[in-house]
């Protein structure tokens, strides 16, 4: 299960990051060897010791490597290979977070990538400073002290938020975000006072995603923190499709079937996603203090 989740302590951070995470597999543990990642509309840094290896399942083929890497949004459900121990210390970003970051590699089409990423030169242009940032120390302070590695975190990306672009499109993206979840997309325009094609262009600029893209995975993930929390006997499907605004029960199939390659029954039986395997962030979070994050 998830170790620890923090929300960022720094309401400026808060504002782009939403959380920091910690998963251990330790070599005495047993759990499901290939768990599978749902799509997801935010990106991850996953802080890793240099020498640990990472592989995830695609479509077209296996993206593997070592040591610290980005995970851009993805549309693909990933195949992971946890048949080993691991560790990661995580960064989970809000939705669009990398374009006002100005995040190196980074472009609003890179979706389904996964990039290794060098910690020092990540944080530090000088290079004077490249050995100050350490990942094993890191790690092992996220082992001892889950608040202390918050605020250690905190500290290393405060620099990046005062040469944040902020612009008219990422402003607005902001605003839809807070919208989408309980909206029609064919209302959003018109609450927020522009045309259809100006928000979906400014959205997909930031995000490189469309509404309807972005909606879908963040009601999969919620529908799937529904689910992590009852067993198998205890789910009825028809009231699942009711409760996530489905048509009926084919559709809710056709859905599941679409974003995570199996039928509800299927699912519902093998439990192999990463949520089933280490916890829901969700859940999680629910369980830490509320954050206010900025509008403007």
């Amino acid at each position: 299960m998830i170790n620890w989740l923090q929300a960022p302590k720094s309401q400026d951070v808060a504002k782009y990051i939403e959380c920091y995470w910690l998963i251990e597999k330790c070599p005495s543990v047993e759990s499901y060897q290939y768990p599978k990642l749902n799509p997801d509309p935010s990106a991850h840094l996953i802080i890793s010791p240099s020498n640990q290896a990472y592989d995830y399942g695609m479509d077209l083929g296996t993206v593997d490597g070592h040591g610290s890497h980005l995970l851009f949004p993805h549309l693909q459900t990933f195949q992971l290979d946890h048949s080993k121990p691991f560790i990661h210390l995580g960064v989970k970003f809000r939705v669009g977070a990398l374009y006002s970051l100005g995040f190196p590699l980074y472009s609003h089409s890179m979706l389904d990538v996964i990039e290794e990423i060098n910690l020092a030169n990540l944080f530090y242009s000088n290079e004077s400073n490249v050995n100050e940032l350490d990942e094993n120390k890191l790690i092992e302070v996220a082992r001892s002290d889950s608040e202390l590695c918050r605020n250690q975190l905190d500290t290393l990306f405060l620099p990046w938020l005062g040469n944040c672009k902020e612009d008219q499109h990422s402003r607005l993206t902001r605003k839809v975000l807070q919208l989408l979840d309980a909206s029609p997309i064919s209302k959003l325009g018109n609450m927020l006072f522009c045309s259809q094609r100006t928000l979906e262009r400014s959205f997909s600029r930031v995000t490189g995603l469309t509404l309807k893209q972005c909606q879908t995975m963040n009601k999969l993930e919620e529908m799937l923190e529904y689910l992590y929390q009852r067993s198998a006997n205890e789910i009825d499907w028809v009231e699942v499709a009711f409760e996530f605004g489905f048509s009926d029960q084919p559709h809710l199939i056709r859905h599941l079937k679409k974003q995570i390659g199996l039928t509800p029954k299927s699912y519902a039986n093998e439990r192999g996603l990463t949520i089933d395997v280490y916890g829901g962030v969700r859940s999680s979070l629910a369980k830490t203090s509320t954050i206010a994050i900025p509008t403007n």
